[in-house]
C-alpha cells in the first residue's frame, strides 16, 4: 500500500483540528514528524486534500469526499488490531445522547453494557439534538440516541422507541384543577421551555403550531431539571417528556396537564454515520437500546 494508518491518523486529525500543531498534539507527534506524514500521503497521490489560508488547513472537495472513507478504515484497522491482539473485544464506545435520554435512559443502557463488557470504556456525552447529530456527522462521536427529527443526508436514522410530551404545572397553579386545556389557556399561560434547537422544543413548537408565536415563554432552560425546579416554584408552566416527569408526578410535586386536542407524540432514534463502521462495540449498544 501506498499509504499507512499513521498518515490516515494525521489527515483525520488535522482535518478536525484544522491545525497541523493541534493534529499533532492530539496524536502525540511532533509537529514536523505530523506535516511530513501530511504532505507524504498528499505526494505519493499527486493531490491536496486541504486548502491552505494562513496556519489554519480546511479541507477541500476531495478532502471532505475521503474522509468518512479514511475513517472507516482506521477504525476497522484498529478493530483487527484489538482481536489480534486479544484486547478487549469492544474496547472504547463514544455515545451521544440528548438531554431528556442521557440523563433518564442512557445511564442505565451504559451501565448494563459495561458489566456485560468489564474492559470496555464508554463515554457519555449529553447535548440538544443539534449538538449530537453535528458530532455524529463529524466523528466526533460513534452514535447518538436522539428525540428530534434531523435532515442531514450523511446519517442513518434507526428507530428506537415511542415518547410523548406532558404539559404540567405545580400543584398550587390555578391551571392544576383544570380536568383539560383549551388553546385559551395555553395562551394564556406563562411558559418555561427548552431552548430552541432541542428535539423536546421541536416536538413543542410542532405540536403548538399557530400558538407559538402568541406564547408568553419566560424562560428557555438548556436542562430538564432547572425547567422542573422552575415550574415547581410557580414561574409557570412546562413541557417535558414524560420520562423526565415520572418520578415528579408521582411524588405529587408536580401535576401532568391534559391537551388532548394537541399531538405531543414522538420517537427516540438512534442515528449513526452511513459510512461508520459498526464494530462490535456499536452492534452490542444497538442490540442493548432494542432490549431496554
Amino acid at each position: 500500500m501506498k499509504y499507512s494508518f499513521r498518515q490516515l491518523e494525521v489527515f483525520l486529525a488535522t482535518a478536525h483540528h484544522e491545525n497541523i500543531t493541534r493534529a499533532a498534539e492530539s496524536l502525540a507527534m511532533s509537529q514536523s514528524a505530523a506535516s511530513g506524514a501530511l504532505k507524504e500521503l498528499e505526494q505519493q497521490f499527486g493531490i491536496r486534500l486541504f486548502d491552505r489560508v494562513g496556519k489554519r488547513l480546511q479541507l477541500n472537495e476531495l478532502g471532505r469526499l475521503m474522509r468518512p472513507r479514511a475513517q472507516a478504515l482506521l477504525e476497522q484497522g484498529r478493530d483487527l488490531e484489538g482481536a489480534l491482539a486479544r484486547h478487549a473485544d469492544v474496547g472504547q464506545l463514544k455515545v451521544g445522547a440528548t438531554l431528556s435520554i442521557g440523563n433518564y435512559l442512557a445511564v442505565g443502557i451504559m451501565a448494563r453494557f459495561m458489566r456485560e463488557q468489564p474492559g470496555a470504556k464508554v463515554s457519555l456525552e449529553v447535548a440538544n439534538t443539534e449538538t449530537i447529530a453535528r458530532k455524529v456527522a463529524n466523528f466526533e462521536l460513534d452514535l447518538g440516541l436522539i428525540e428530534g427529527e434531523i435532515q442531514q443526508p450523511d446519517l442513518e436514522s434507526l428507530p428506537w422507541r415511542e415518547d410523548e410530551l406532558r404539559v404540567f404545572c405545580a400543584p398550587e397553579h390555578p391551571l392544576a384543577s383544570r380536568k383539560q386545556l383549551s388553546d385559551r389557556d395555553l395562551l394564556e399561560a406563562t411558559w418555561i421551555l427548552r431552548e430552541p434547537g432541542s428535539g423536546t422544543r421541536q416536538t413543542f413548537d410542532r405540536a403548538l403550531h399557530g400558538l407559538v408565536p402568541q406564547l408568553h415563554v419566560l424562560l428557555e432552560l438548556q436542562h430538564t431539571e432547572a425547567i422542573k425546579r422552575a415550574v415547581e416554584t410557580g414561574l409557570g408552566i412546562g413541557c417535558l417528556s414524560q420520562v423526565t416527569l415520572q418520578d415528579a408526578i408521582a411524588r405529587g410535586s408536580l401535576v401532568a396537564l391534559e391537551v388532548p386536542h394537541r399531538d405531543f407524540q414522538r420517537r427516540f432514534d438512534l442515528i449513526l454515520h452511513r459510512q461508520k463502521y459498526r464494530s462490535a462495540g456499536i452492534e452490542r449498544w444497538l442490540a442493548l437500546c432494542q432490549e431496554v
